[in-house]
Order: structure tokens, then C-alpha cells, then sequence
């Protein structure tokens, strides 16, 4: 033997588990064959802000475009905690019901400069997005939706994204036909439904808790 071989292999003889010049198994918690298995699946988080969000992210429409307003809000865990690692992402329709997309049967939004989609990381403690209120938008079976914001929540913890929507309090006459909201209760209504502020709306999503925002499986 070499004099750079282990104590493991200088110690193997005939009197022990070990084949003379084979080295034990590693430390001898493995004691049968390699095997391959699933790996625990991985969340979301919480590296969310490197690459995934870029500096006009948050801008669904330029800030100072007639009409524009931010939609704001804190991302909250089960204890009530802000979650400073959260990302947000939007899309909806411009004041017109229009999406900013080719394949909308009515023809694509008209509003100059407007995309329709934001991204907004929480590391300033909340979620923030430039863009204009929606329209309402068809529900497919002849009626509309009431004016409203699809929301995606990525967090750590989460093992996929979770989705919600935003309403908005001044629009009481639509919200209360909207076929969405008339599925839920008064109490799970409210986790939807941004107040007015002196710049536009805030909601905060509650992933967990007593208040928990209603999310939709999609």
C-alpha cells in the first residue's frame, strides 16, 4: 500500500468488513445499493428578485399616462408578517375591456403604450403598479365581469404560484353582478377588493390566516 492510502484502507484485513485495500463504504450509514430518488420539490423562492424582475417592470403603462394609477399593497404570511421576497405579477384588460394581445376576439387594446402586464417585487415592503383601471371584460356566456385585476403571488415557501384578482370598491354596481364574486361570501369578497388612495388602490394578499385572500385554481 501506498503511504497515501486512508487509515479505512490500511486497517482492512480478512478480520473485519472490510476487503483488504477496499475502503468502507463512506460512513457506513449506506448499507445497501445506490439508489436514485425524487428530490424534495423546490419553491419558488426566494431569490425572486435576481433576473425576474427589471427596472420598468412594475409599469404596466409610463407613470404620467392620462388616467394611470398604482395599484399597492403588502404581501402578508399566516402571522400577519410582511414577506419582503415576494414577487407580484399583473395582467388585465385597458379602461376599454381590451387585452393588450392578438389573439383578443375584439381586437387588441388601443390604449398607446399600455401592455397590460406588471411585475413588482415586495423588497420595499410591498408590491407596487403603475397602470390603468380596467374595463369590464365578457364572461363568455353573454354577461361581463366586473373591472378587475388578475394577480399571481410568488413566494418562498410556495411550491407554485398562487392566483387571485383585484376589484375595485368604486365599482359596487358591477361587482355585484360579477359571476366570480357572486360565488363567494360577503367575508371572502372582501379579500378582493381594493380600497381607493390619493394615487389609485391598495390590497394586501394574505397567503395564510384568518383574513386569507381568496386564490383560484387555474
Amino acid at each position: 500500500m501506498s503511504a497515501h492510502d486512508s487509515d479505512l484502507v490500511r486497517d482492512a484485513d480478512e478480520t473485519n468488513d472490510r476487503r483488504p485495500g477496499t475502503p468502507r463504504r463512506g460512513t457506513g450509514f449506506l448499507d445497501g445499493p445506490l439508489t436514485l430518488r425524487t428530490t424534495p420539490s423546490a419553491t419558488v423562492g426566494p431569490y425572486l428578485a435576481i433576473g425576474l424582475t427589471w427596472p420598468d417592470g412594475p409599469f404596466a403603462v409610463a407613470e404620467g399616462t392620462p388616467g394611470a394609477v398604482w395599484l399597492r399593497g403588502r404581501v402578508l404570511d399566516g402571522n400577519g408578517d410582511v414577506v419582503p421576497d415576494a414577487m407580484v405579477e399583473t395582467w388585465q384588460a385597458d379602461p376599454d375591456g381590451r387585452f393588450a394581445h392578438p389573439d383578443d376576439p375584439r381586437g387588441a387594446a388601443t390604449t398607446e403604450g399600455f401592455r397590460g402586464f406588471g411585475r413588482s417585487d415586495t423588497r420595499d415592503g410591498e408590491y407596487a403598479v403603475c397602470t390603468l383601471k380596467p374595463g369590464p371584460v365578457p364572461d363568455g356566456e353573454g354577461g361581463w365581469q366586473a373591472p378587475h385585476v388578475d394577480v399571481s403571488v410568488f413566494a418562498r415557501g410556495l411550491l407554485d404560484r398562487v392566483v387571485t384578482r383585484v376589484y375595485f370598491a368604486d365599482e359596487a354596481d358591477a361587482n355585484a353582478t360579477d359571476p366570480v364574486l357572486a360565488g363567494l361570501s360577503a367575508e371572502q369578497q372582501a379579500t378582493l377588493v381594493a380600497r381607493p388612495t390619493e394615487d389609485g388602490y391598495r390590497l394586501d394578499v394574505h397567503l395564510q390566516g384568518d383574513s386569507e385572500t381568496v386564490f383560484f385554481a387555474v
